[in-house]
């Protein structure tokens, strides 16, 4: 059965922590409640599922007309190298067409590079632009 993609569908509680768990982001899920509130609180989500599985989630953040901020591109980890996560940016740039600015912070690491050069982003590290992030606790 192939993978299902599903805009604005808000995963429970138990898939969004057994999602961010396998990815290693169990900062975010020490205190799930605040993760759910911005999840249902994102511009937009795009989910992936497998027989009524979750399996993949990523989400917009902004004002849906001059920038978004692509965060959370997750995927599990048995899904990866299938495309999900490609699909899943993609979807998110298709439902912003207008929108000049999309943005997202990634680690450092020649793999995300160039995943994320093959959906024809840029590092801001190349002299085009310059990025700024502060983060507190």
């Amino acid at each position: 059965m192939p993978i299902t993609y599903k805009k604005d569908i808000i995963p429970n509680s138990e898939e969004i922590n057994f999602l961010y768990d396998d990815a290693g982001f169990t900062s975010y899920t020490e205190n799930l409640s605040p993760l759910t509130d911005a999840i249902k609180n994102s511009l937009f989500v795009i989910t992936a599922w497998d027989k009524g599985n979750l399996v993949g989630l990523a989400r917009a953040i902004g004002d849906g007309k001059t920038i978004i901020y692509i965060q959370d591109i997750i995927v599990l980890s048995y899904y990866r190298r299938q495309g999900i996560g490609k699909n899943l940016v993609k979807q998110i740039i298709s439902e912003f067409p207008d929108v000049r600015q999309k943005v997202l912070l990634t680690d450092d690491k020649p793999e995300n590079r160039k995943f994320y050069e093959s959906l024809g982003f840029f590092s801001c590290d190349d002299g085009k632009l310059v990025a700024f992030a502060r983060f507190d606790n």
